[in-house]
This record gives C-alpha cells, structure tokens and sequence, in this order.
C-alpha cells in the first residue's frame, strides 16, 4: 500500500513538473518573437531553419520511444522554433539555407535511415543533438560579439524549462533525458554569451569614458 500510494504522490508532481516545462516555453518564445516583429532582435536563418528541422526529428524520436510528461516541453520548442523561422526570412540575418547547412541536413537524413533500418530511435536523435551543436555556434558566437541582437530573456526561460523538462521524466532514460539536456546546455551556453558579451561591451565603455577624462 505504501508503495501505492508514493506512485500516485509521484505521477502528479512528474505530470505538473512536465506542464510548468511547457508553460515556461510558451512564455520564453514571447518576448523573442515580439522582438524579431519589432526588429529588435535578428535571428540568423540558417540557424533556426536547422533547429526547426532537427527539432522536429527529436519530437518524433522521443514520442516513439515513448516520452511522456517532457513531451509537452519538446513540443512547445519545436513549435516556437518554427514560428521564429518564418519571421526570421523577413526580419532575420544571414542566408538561408547555405552550403554547410545542406551537409548538416545530409547528416540529419543518415540519422534517420539509420531509425528506419534499425527500429532504434536514438540513431536518429544522436545525429540531430550532434550536429545541432555544431549549428548553435553561429548563434553562440554573435549572442557574445552582439549581446544586444539576442533576448536574453528568453534564453533564461528556456534554460529553466530545460530543468524542469529534465525533472519531469522522473527515470533514468537517455533517450528521452538526451534533447531536454541539450537544450540546457545550449541555453545555457547562449545566456553566458550574452552575459559575457555585455560584460565586454561595459568594460569598453568604461574604458573609453575613461580615457576621455584623462585627456
């Protein structure tokens, strides 16, 4: 009976941990998505256009290997990725679709023969986070030369849903634990390059106001 009844204290708190995931996505695409309308913020195109493709192969490989509560999570990602892709091919930067961004999707499509021949999802989800990060790079490295072209908030809701996500799945499962923590390091590590990159601009700043004075 003790038993029992910790299941049916544990199921609930898994099922809110997993709908506050998702409810903290919706709310971090926001702002984003208010800031590229404004033209405050300008998401690279081949970045998103990436993580929108890929995104949608590890929603399809977790729901296949059965992801329940973190879904919600996935879901609303992929969905606010997609829609920050459309704005972005009137409002974003770079090109769209470039040489290298062609061989990432060749990468992406080997994953998922691999799925196919193999019945075993985590070939394909493998191949989607690998590569992912190799496309988050762009997107890394102007957060810190360009603080001011990414919203951090939305950054910083994204990583706590990242834990929240992670929390949610209450087993020891990588292949549906693998896309909610490489979402938290990727988060994170954009939200440390907009606070590095900041840092950088104020201590310029500084600098230059200071030697103003002296002269």
């Amino acid at each position: 009976m003790a038993d029992i009844s910790h299941l049916e204290l544990h199921i609930p708190t898994l099922v809110m941990l997993g709908i506050l995931s998702g409810a903290i996505s919706t709310f971090a695409y926001l702002p984003y998505i208010i800031d590229t309308i404004r033209g405050n913020t300008r998401p690279q195109r081949a970045s998103w256009l990436i993580w929108s493709i890929l995104g949608a192969i590890a929603f399809s490989s977790q729901a296949y290997e059965g992801a329940g509560n973190s879904l919600l999570f996935t879901s609303v990602q992929v969905s606010g990725t997609i829609i920050v892709l459309l704005l972005s091919i009137s409002a974003g930067g770079g090109a769209l679709l470039r040489r290298s961004d062609c061989l990432v999707l060749c990468i992406a499509a080997l994953g998922l023969l691999a799925w196919y021949h193999t019945d075993d999802a985590s070939y394909a989800l493998a191949f989607t986070i690998g590569i992912s990060l190799l496309g988050a790079t762009t997107t890394i490295a102007r957060a810190y030369r360009d603080p001011d072209s990414e919203t951090l908030s939305t950054w910083s809701c994204s990583f706590i849903a990242s834990i929240f996500a992670i929390a949610s799945i209450g087993e020891l499962n990588w292949v549906i634990l693998a896309y909610p923590l490489y979402l938290l390091t990727l988060n994170g590590a954009i939200v440390a390059a907009i606070m590095l990159g900041r840092l950088r601009s104020m201590d310029r700043t500084t600098a230059f106001a200071q030697g103003a004075a002296s002269i």
